[in-house]
């Protein structure tokens, strides 16, 4: 294995899913995922998701960069942001709220559990 990798999703096929129906706000946004690294507790990749609203509850930690697209980030007391490209976020445990997508985005994630 390459002590590098280059996040590249051509020619590799993605993971596809959808939120949890009980989770679903609006939409029927679908996830691509490419996930590179999985290892003790680490992953880092790209994600895509079309269109939609869901609820999200996490219990990790992700830092991400949004790469195209917009989005917005609600938490649990109404606050929200807007996530536009060349935005870098860092989401903690305990985190709750809504996660919209207004045009779909791709974006890179650390993820650690």
């Amino acid at each position: 294995m390459p002590l590098h990798t280059r996040l590249n999703r051509d020619g590799i096929p993605p993971e596809i899913s959808r939120p949890d129906p009980a989770k679903l706000i609006s939409g029927d946004p679908l996830h691509s995922t490419w996930n590179f690294e999985d290892r003790d507790g680490l992953y880092c990749g790209l994600w895509h998701s079309t269109i939609g609203a869901w609820r999200v509850a996490y219990d990790e930690w992700e830092y991400f960069h949004i790469l195209e697209g917009r989005s917005q980030l609600t938490d649990a007391d109404g606050q929200t942001i807007t996530l536009n490209p060349g935005d870098s976020h860092i989401i903690r445990p305990g985190f709750r709220g809504i996660w919209t997508v207004l045009e779909p985005t791709l974006k890179d994630y650390v993820i650690r559990v």
